[in-house]
C-alpha cells in the first residue's frame, strides 16, 4: 500500500520526529527527509532514504509531506517560506503538520495551500518520546475527512490511537487542551510531593497511597516514579512545555476564555527555565519547590 502511494516526505527529525519517521521506514514507506541539522538525517540515509537540503525539494519529490518542527515560526517557514513546501508541491499534494503550533496560523497556512490545490491536515501527537519510538502515539487530526482517510496509513504506522476531531486546526485545539491539563497537573504534583516530604512522610508511601486514592492521575502514576528515581531525562523538555503554554494562553485570549491555572503554571515553568532546567523533563519543576522547602523527593537508593 505504501509503495503504491510513493515516497513520503518528512521534515524535522528531532526527538519526536526522528522516531516517528523511523517507524514509517519500518512499515515500508520510502522517505525523502530534511532537517536543519544534517547529523539527524544520517540514520535515514543509512536506511536508504533520500536526504535533501530544503523543504521545497522534499515536496517536489513526494505527494504527502509531514512537518514535525518545534515552533509556529519554523512551521510557517517550512510550509510557506521562500524555500518552503508551497514553492514546489503540485496540486493534490497533502501537507500534514504534526507540530504543536498555533491553530489560527495553521488555518491561515491551510488557506494559502488550498489556493494552490494543496490539502492540509493538522495532526499533533501525544505520548512523548517513549511512545514515539514504540509507534504507540495518540494522533489527533483536524482537516477534511477525505484527506484524513488518504493519510490514515501514515498515522497507523506511527500511532495506535488515532482521532479525527473536526476541521483544520481542531486537532491542535484538542492537543492544547490535553497539554494544559498535563502541565497544570505536574505543578500540583510537585507541590504535593514536597509538602508531604516536608511533613515527614516517606515519598514512596505518598506514591503508594495516592495512586490508589482519589488524588491520582495519569500524570501522577507515570511521573512520580521518575521523580523518586531522580530521572529527569527529557521526554518532554521544560522549554517545550513553556512553548506550548505560550500557545495555550494566546489561544485562550483569542477565544475570550479565562484560564487562570494555565497562566499561573506557566510562571513555574518560566522559573524552571531561569533556574537552568530548560533542557530537562517537565517533571524537573519539582526541584524548584525542593530548593524552597529544603527537602528532596527521592526513593530509597
Amino acid at each position: 500500500m505504501s509503495a503504491a502511494k510513493g515516497p513520503v516526505g518528512f521534515i524535522g527529525l528531532g526527538n519526536m520526529g526522528g522516531p516517528m519517521a523511523l517507524n514509517l521506514a519500518k512499515h515500508g514507506f520510502s522517505l525523502v527527509v530534511n532537517d536543519v541539522d544534517a547529523k539527524k538525517t544520517e540514520p535515514f540515509s543509512a536506511r536508504g532514504a533520500t536526504v535533501v537540503r530544503q523543504a521545497q525539494q522534499v515536496a517536489a519529490a513526494v505527494t504527502r509531506t509531514i512537518c514535525m518542527v518545534e515552533t509556529t515560526a519554523q512551521a510557517t517557514d517550512v510550509i510557506a517560506g521562500e524555500r518552503g513546501i508551497i514553492k514546489s508541491a503540485a496540486s493534490g499534494h497533502i501537507v500534514i503538520c504534526m507540530s504543536t503550533v498555533d491553530p489560527f496560523v495553521v488555518r491561515q497556512l491551510g488557506g494559502q495551500l488550498a489556493a494552490r490545490g494543496i490539502a492540509m491536515l493538522d495532526a499533533p501527537v501525544s505520548g512523548g518520546t517513549t511512545r514515539a519510538a514504540s509507534g504507540e502515539l495518540s494522533i489527533i487530526v483536524g482537516g477534511e475527512a477525505a484527506t484524513f482517510e488518504a493519510c490514515r496509513d501514515l498515522f497507523q504506522a506511527m500511532g495506535t490511537k488515532i482521532f479525527h476531531v473536526g476541521g483544520l486546526g481542531q486537532g491542535l485545539a484538542m492537543k492544547l487542551v490535553n497539554n494544559m491539563l498535563g502541565q497544570v497537573a505536574r505543578v500540583a504534583i510537585a507541590e504535593a510531593l514536597v509538602m508531604g516530604v516536608k511533613a515527614g512522610l516517606d515519598p514512596q508511601t505518598i506514591y503508594d497511597v495516592i495512586r490508589v486514592s482519589t488524588g491520582t492521575s495519569h500524570a501522577f502514576e507515570t511521573g512520580v516514579p521518575r521523580i523518586l528515581a531522580r530521572d529527569f531525562a527529557p521526554g518532554g523538555k521544560v522549554d517545550i512545555s513553556y512553548k506550548d503554554q505560550e500557545l495555550e494562553t494566546a489561544f485562550a485570549k483569542q477565544l475570550g476564555v479565562p484560564i487562570l491555572m494555565a497562566n499561573v503554571s506557566q510562571q513555574v515553568y518560566q522559573m524552571a527555565r531561569a533556574a537552568g532546567l530548560g533542557q530537562e523533563d517537565g517533571l524537573s519543576i519539582v526541584k524548584l519547590y525542593e530548593r524552597l522547602a529544603g527537602v528532596e523527593v527521592k526513593g530509597a537508593r
